[in-house]
């Protein structure tokens, strides 16, 4: 049996706001496998945004383990977690995160740009992802000039221009109408199923939550269902 892409045992992460302490993760397991579709669904404050932070390394666990590939993130500090958001991570935000002042080309080129990718093949990648997302023709505007939709597809093929192991994507149709945010995941869908991208999201919209080839059901900093028989039985 393969290593899971990712591997979460027994993470507990704890806030202290003053003198309270707010458990926003409280002991969970997970282990999400490549090419997995995946939806982390819950109300506000169950945890989604936390634990999708951890599987980022954007953060650290209180106590338990973040596993990305075997690696064991929790040991990692400052250089070494930043390594492995550049090059193993691509992410999706619900405000977009695109830079004003480049266009889409640029906009997407950006984190190749950081891994020293030469010109060339950066040219080719991006060209033929922005086509891959919708966006051929479109290379030269700039978020300003481009609809809601539209920036979110630059995000998406920002997030998957590098090739990394794993795409997570924090309620990413929370600023689109419902039209345009089932397009968007459609395009997520279609990204998993064509190219092998592995997505894993947090998401309350139902429409969205239909769509999850597994459903993670979070409440109160818990996992109350992994969505594992479900995604066996399809």
């Amino acid at each position: 049996m393969s290593e899971p892409l990712i591997e979460l045992r027994n993470v507990t992460k704890i806030y202290h706001q003053g003198s309270i302490e707010v458990r926003a993760l409280d002991g969970v397991s997970l282990s999400v496998d490549e090419g997995e579709f995946a939806v982390l669904a819950g109300p506000s404050g169950s945890g989604k945004t936390t634990l999708l932070n951890l599987i980022g390394a954007l953060d650290v666990p209180s106590s338990g383990s973040v596993a990305l590939q075997g690696r064991d993130l929790s040991k990692l500090r400052g250089k070494e977690l930043a390594d492995v958001r550049l090059h193993q991570i691509g992410f999706v935000f619900q405000s977009y995160n695109l830079v004003p002042v480049l266009t889409a080309y640029e906009n997407a080129e950006y984190v190749l740009l950081l891994e020293g990718v030469p010109k060339t093949l950066r040219y080719e990648r991006v060209t033929e992802i922005l086509e891959a997302v919708g966006l051929a023709g479109l290379e030269n505007r700039r978020p300003s000039e481009l609809s809601g939709g539209q920036q979110q597809r630059v995000a998406v093929a920002r997030a998957i221009a590098s090739q990394p192991a794993i795409v997570l994507a924090d309620e990413p149709t929370a600023n689109l109408d419902s039209k345009t945010g089932n397009e968007l995941i459609e395009l997520m869908r279609d990204l998993n199923e064509k190219r092998g991208v592995t997505f894993v999201f947090s998401s309350h919209d139902q429409k969205v939550i239909e769509q999850a080839k597994r459903l993670i059901r979070m409440e109160d900093g818990r996992i109350v269902d992994d969505g594992t028989e479900t995604a066996d039985a399809a």
